[in-house]
């Protein structure tokens, strides 16, 4: 099943090639030089996407490794962080209520 996945992206990778060996064909050139842009491109495509995938691998072990270590660092040191938000809906419940009574007292 892996296999024919790998070769829809290939089939992918090729007609996207062909397409750019195409539209930058020269008049006169052949149909073997213009496959051959196409199979040069689609190596280009082949390794751009490789190293893609390496960066994406590297940045997701550092990424996995900060987030062990700030896991590590909060177990050992705990902070008392107040949080502002948490004031928020007690201020707009009061005042909530404070507007009902007066819009009930004066109407």
């Amino acid at each position: 099943m892996a296999k024919s996945k790998q070769s829809a992206v290939s089939d992918r990778t090729k007609e996207e090639a062909m397409q750019v060996a195409k539209s930058t064909q020269k008049p006169g050139q052949t149909k073997e030089q213009t496959k051959l842009i196409a199979q040069g491109i689609q190596k280009g495509i082949d390794q751009y996407k490789k190293q893609q995938k390496a960066k994406s691998r590297e940045l997701d072990k550092q990424r996995k490794k900060k987030i062990q270590n700030a896991v590590a660092d909060s177990d050992d040191v705990e902070v008392d962080i107040p949080t502002a938000g948490s004031k928020l809906p007690w201020i707009l419940l009061l005042l909530s209520w404070a507007l009902f009574i007066a819009y009930v007292m004066f109407v």
